[in-house]
């Protein structure tokens, strides 16, 4: 890719990029939200037609107009945000675009050949179940499945491990490895530079969309990478508590609540724990495995079959949102442009999401606009969120500054106890770097934090004690200096505690 230049009203997202990723290599590609990797990427896959430069493959110049164009050609992609039809299952998201005569044995057969990959690359994933019915982390694997049924030559892959175990990961990357020892490509866009060392050949940096160089793999460091990639130096280790940790109180208590997950299956099974003021509590496991259905009901988006919860004492009805908001619970749901924002929707209207009902925001039922705005400014200034006014959609913002909406929206709420599923979960390293730390300040003024996420790193940078989820049960609980990323990538898989003492 030679002088990519792509321009939108505004903006221009790719300034003279000029990219080359090797016949047999693993190629990274890295940079902040906003740096322009998405849109080179969709430039590559024929979802954009560059306004100026010209690509090449295997030494002959193609163009694009269209994904089927570019997987013809034998390149494919798993997007960050999913393209799957979420009433489809997975054979049928699979099948979709191709030709075929008979849907329905076609799609028999690519269940088949669905499970065979998912068994083969370590991610399970039912081919039958519809796409609604998955986790963020299970439709993520479908995406990577379904690049894998399709053959591709070149992959680009766009956080394929966050859903895994390190195990897993490891395994995916000897995948990997195996794969451009064929003769594939691999494209590799991720957020973990340990991963980059790890399984890359060469770097390729991008900066407010252009590119800051090339370097072989062997001959640099996650620091300067980190550095390439913000200008300025990270700091990777465990996030500084100033208060010094948890309190002796509980301000959550989980009494064996179970659960359902849309199809009707036994998603917790007598789940029980506790939260202190100031405490955060780490909650690890492979996705699927009730993080998701642990998390809804404790926020009142899924009703319990039995159990209780309680915060600070009172206990909580559960299957109400507004009970467990008044309760003091806040929320940052995996899913943050479905299910925490409203996308369509300006920055100030979802800073009020939680409170538009109640003085000074609203008086008689009517919406008090000058106070709305005000509140949104504040709270843009105190979270640095960077939008262009503050009645931007916040779908046109980057996914860090998403984040930091929703951060702001939830922790102005005075919560008791905040539920954070993967709030780290396809940032960069600056916005990661930011949030991680506004969830450490955030515990320090006393509130519980229950963190929700795959990513052992984060766990481990944030956590006092680590809670182990498989198949629905907690099964493990591990006060932080006692954990390792090898025995809690074991439980994770399905070890008891008893095997990796």
């Amino acid at each position: 890719m030679s002088n990519i230049v792509k321009k939108f009203p505004g903006v221009i997202a790719n300034d003279g990029v000029n990219f080359e990723a090797r016949v047999g290599e693993v190629h990274a590609l890295l940079g902040e939200n906003g740096a322009g990797k998405s849109t080179l990427s969709n430039v590559l896959t024929g979802l954009y037609r560059p306004d100026e430069g010209h690509i090449e493959l295997l030494g002959n110049a193609v163009s694009f107009s269209s994904p089927r164009d570019a997987l013809n050609c034998g390149i494919g992609m798993v997007h960050q945000h999913f393209r799957l039809v979420s009433s489809f299952t997975v054979a049928e998201n699979v099948i979709l675009g191709e030709d075929t005569t008979d849907v329905f044995t076609e799609t028999t057969k690519v269940a088949s050949r669905v499970e065979q990959l998912a068994q083969q690359y370590g991610m399970p994933v039912n081919p039958r179940a519809s796409i609604w019915q998955l986790s963020v982390g299970e439709q993520q694997r479908v995406e990577i499945l379904k690049v894998l049924y399709r053959g591709a030559q070149i992959l680009i892959l766009d956080e394929p491990t966050a859903v895994l175990t390190p195990q897993e990961a490891d395994i995916l990357f000897k995948t990997l490895r195996s794969m451009v020892a064929e003769g594939r490509t691999v494209i590799f866009i991720s957020h973990k530079l340990d991963e980059v060392m790890a399984v890359s050949d060469r770097v390729t940096v991008l900066r407010n969309g252009k590119t800051v160089g090339t370097v072989d793999t062997a001959s640099t460091s996650a620091r300067e990478l980190a550095r390439m990639m913000v200008g300025r130096d990270i700091v990777f280790e465990r996030v500084t508590r100033t208060r010094g940790g948890a309190s002796s109180q509980s301000v959550l208590q989980v009494d064996s609540v179970n659960a359902q997950d849309d199809r009707g299956n036994q998603a917790l099974h007598n789940v029980s724990l506790t939260v202190a003021k100031g405490e955060i509590v780490g909650v690890a496991g492979v996705s699927g495995n009730g993080q998701r259905e642990l998390a809804e009901v404790l926020c009142g988006m899924r009703a319990s079959t039995s159990g209780t919860f309680s915060v600070d004492g009172s206990s909580v009805d559960a299957g109400s949102v507004r009970r467990t908001l008044a309760a003091g619970i806040a929320h940052v749901p995996e899913d943050r442009l479905h299910t925490g924002l409203a996308a369509g929707h300006s920055v100030q209207d979802n800073l009020i999401l939680k409170s538009y009902r109640r003085k000074p925001m609203s008086r008689f039922s009517v919406l008090q606009r000058k106070i709305i705005n005000s509140n949104a400014t504040e709270l843009v200034d105190r979270y640095d969120v960077k939008t262009p006014d503050n009645a931007t959609p916040v779908r046109l913002l980057s996914g860090g500054n998403v984040q930091k909406v929703l951060l702001a929206r939830e922790f102005s709420t005075n919560p008791k106890i905040l539920i954070a599923a993967s709030p780290t979960r396809g940032l960069d390293v600056g916005a990661i770097e930011s949030v991680r730390t506004r969830l450490a300040h955030v515990a320090d003024d006393g509130v519980g934090v229950l963190l929700i996420s795959e990513d052992l790193e984060e766990i481990f940078s944030l956590a006092d004690r680590i809670l182990v989820m498989y198949e629905g049960r907690i099964t493990g609980d591990i006060p932080i200096a006692d954990a390792t990323r090898e025995s809690i990538g074991l439980l994770m898989g399905g070890s008891a505690v008893s095997e990796v003492r």
